[in-house]
C-alpha cells in the first residue's frame, strides 16, 4: 500500500496506530497474497493522493472498488482509460449530459475531478476479483468513517454527493451547518429511475460553490 503523504496524513495518522488497523493492514496484506485483489495496491489510496484534505471542494462516497480485470484505479465510480465505461458511470454521465450540457466521453477516467477537489471515495478501499462486497468489514469502514470525520470538521463549505442508501448512512456523521448534503438513488441501472435522474447534483454543487466564492467544478471529462 502506497502510503499517503499529504496533509490527509496528519488528519488520519492516529488511526494507523489503532488495533483495528494493524489488523486491517495485515488482513489486506495476506489477500494480495492469496487472490487477486482490486484496485493495484499502489493505487488504494488515490482518492486521499489526488485530492489532498486542504482542496476538498466535494466528496463523492462509493460503496467499494469494482471487482473486474482492469477497472478500478483507486476513485469511486471511475475506470481506467481503454476500459468500458460502467453502467453506473454510463448513467452519471447521462444526468451530467441532461444537468449541465457536458458532453459524453467514451472513457471513465474521472482524475480530472479529483484534481479540482472532487474526493472520490469508496467506504471499502479494497475488493476480491469478481466478488462484490469481499472486503465489507475488515476494517476499511472504520478508516473511510475517520476520514468523513476529518472533512466533517472542516470550516469551510463542502458539498457532499450521496448517492443510495450506504453513502446516505453517512448522513449521520455530516452536522456541519456550512456543508452541503445532496441525496439521490444510486445511479445503477436497478435504481436510476427512481430518482437519480433529474436529480441535477453537478449543477446544485457549483451553484452553491460560487455562491460561497469558491471555484466551481469542470465536470466535462475530455476525450
Amino acid at each position: 500500500m502506497a502510503a499517503i503523504n499529504n496533509d490527509w496524513l496528519e488528519a488520519l495518522k492516529g488511526e494507523f496506530r489503532k488495533p483495528y488497523y494493524r489488523q486491517l493492514f495485515e488482513k489486506v496484506n495476506e489477500e494480495y497474497r492469496r487472490y487477486q485483489i482490486f484496485p493495484p495496491a499502489d493505487d488504494i489510496f488515490n482518492a486521499f493522493h489526488l485530492t489532498p484534505l486542504s482542496k476538498v471542494k466535494v466528496v463523492i462516497l462509493g460503496q467499494d472498488p469494482y471487482h473486474n480485470v482492469g477497472q478500478a484505479h483507486g476513485l469511486c465510480f471511475s475506470v481506467k482509460k481503454g476500459v468500458e465505461v460502467p453502467p453506473s458511470l454510463v448513467n452519471i454521465y447521462q444526468e451530467l449530459h441532461d444537468d449541465l450540457g457536458c458532453e459524453i466521453p467514451s472513457h471513465g477516467c474521472l482524475t480530472k475531478w479529483a484534481e479540482q477537489g472532487v474526493l472520490m471515495l469508496n467506504t471499502v478501499l479494497t475488493v476480491r476479483a469478481h466478488q462484490a462486497n469481499s472486503h465489507r468489514g475488515i476494517g476499511w469502514e472504520e478508516f473511510t468513517d475517520a476520514a468523513i470525520t476529518a472533512l466533517n470538521s472542516q470550516d469551510r463549505p463542502i458539498v457532499y454527493i450521496l448517492w443510495g442508501a450506504p453513502a446516505q448512512r453517512k448522513a449521520a456523521m455530516l452536522h456541519n451547518p456550512k456543508h452541503l448534503i445532496l441525496k439521490a438513488p444510486h445511479p445503477s441501472p436497478l435504481s436510476a429511475y427512481r430518482g437519480f435522474f433529474g436529480s441535477r447534483p453537478f449543477s446544485q454543487t457549483n451553484e452553491f460553490l460560487e455562491a460561497h466564492g469558491i471555484e466551481p467544478i469542470d465536470w466535462q471529462i475530455e476525450e
